[in-house]
């Protein structure tokens, strides 16, 4: 198996667009990826989108040569993947494992969802079919009311407590305050994330993601050929797709997501590494709580710690292992289709010395973890400087 790299990002902002389509937002990354990677459309060998419920949202199916097309890609194998908001990781997982089997040399990886184009409580619904809709959709439970069973279980099993919650929302709008691509950038105060609007008791709307609009891209090359396309490479060190069951009932305990386990396990091996080598991370906070879990789950402390580690300070812009520098999906928006490519440019940025005033000294070794429903998709990717 062949080394491989990201010779090339892009990234939309992230907002509300209803000016903008579901191809503009995805030709807009597209296009920025090709650019920063020196690659022309006719260069690429195959391109994987990710896209969660692009159908349901707007109307419009065969998405990838859809996209393709207006990128100017022709000739090539085109293909949409779907795993929930863990879409476009999947598609970047698969793709790496074409380029490291030597089938494609360069492969694009785009990730876009297009949201506002429809009401909340519509959103809501599509969002609702990545769970099991013969049992939890059937009474009617939104992600909002599971990642609250989550989230009131966790608080029974180990102690943790609104504070802890609102400390990763608090950290996580200081963080996104800082990024000019970010949805809503917005400082806000324990205080205020404390008293905010209930969702979904115990979440309030500062423990929830946004309904965003966005894309984000990356190129893909074999690491031995980087320097064509790039002095920038960032390696590929890890990566790894895992599932579990769709359905909360079904889970032997829901204050752990098996699937983030075993894909951390996976590309900690494959990486060489181990959670203490990790310098900072873009986790999946697509709820307050799920960051929580996810840094318990990939080692970075001990089960039922990640709440008092996120009130300490440890995972803050200046803390020992800072996440989400990007806002997370709490401030920076969460497009669900293009949230795990974006997590990977976010990375990259880092390691490249790109990321503004939300820069890090230790900057050589990020993981980027995204999840698909609650918890029954998980890739997590380890990137390291090339």
């Amino acid at each position: 198996m062949r080394p491989v790299a990201i010779v090339g990002i892009g990234k939309t902002a992230f907002g509300a667009f209803p000016d903008r389509d579901l191809r503009s937002l995805a030709v807009e990354a597209g296009q920025k990826c090709l650019a920063d990677a020196n690659v022309s459309p006719s260069q690429v060998e195959a391109f994987h989108l990710g896209n969660f419920a692009g159908p349901s949202f707007v109307g419009q199916n065969h998405l990838a040569p859809y996209v393709a097309g207006a990128l100017g890609i022709s000739g090539a194998p085109c293909t949409r993947f779907e795993a929930a908001c863990a879409s476009s990781g999947s598609a970047f997982a698969h793709a790496v494992a074409a380029v490291a089997a030597g089938i494609h040399d360069l492969v694009l990886v785009c990730g876009v969802e297009k949201m506002t184009s429809q009401s909340t409580a519509k959103v809501a619904e599509i969002l609702a079919g990545a769970g099991d809709m013969s049992g939890e959709g059937r009474v009617g439970a939104t992600f909002p009311a599971l990642f609250a069973m989550i989230a009131r279980r966790h608080m029974f099993q180990y102690g943790t407590t609104r504070e802890h919650l609102s400390a990763v929302a608090v950290k996580n709008h200081a963080n996104g305050a800082k990024n000019p691509q970010a949805h809503m950038r917005k400082v806000i105060t324990m205080e205020q994330a404390l008293a905010g609007k209930p969702i979904s008791e115990p979440l309030t709307v500062y423990d929830c993601s946004l309904i965003s609009d966005g894309a984000a891209a990356v190129m893909l090359a074999p690491l031995d050929r980087a320097l064509e396309f790039t002095s920038k490479a960032v390696r590929i060190l890890g990566v790894a797709q895992t599932s579990d069951h769709v359905a909360l009932d079904s889970k032997e305990d829901i204050t752990t997501f098996r699937a983030v386990r075993a894909a951390g396990e996976k590309a900690y091996k494959m990486s060489g590494l181990g959670p203490a080598d990790i310098q900072f991370a873009e986790l999946h906070d697509c709820f307050t709580i799920a960051e929580i879990i996810a840094s318990e789950d990939l080692g970075f402390v001990a089960k039922g710690q990640g709440g008092p580690y996120a009130l300490s300070g440890a995972t803050s812009l200046t803390g020992e292992r800072p996440i989400n520098t990007s806002g997370g999906l709490k401030s920076k928006g969460h497009p669900v289709g293009a949230t795990g490519v974006a997590q990977l440019c976010d990375i990259a940025m880092q390691i490249r010395g790109e990321a503004g005033d939300r820069q890090l000294a230790r900057n050589q070794i990020g993981l980027a973890q995204n999840l698909g429903g609650s918890g029954a998709t998980a890739v997590v990717t380890i990137l390291g400087a090339a």
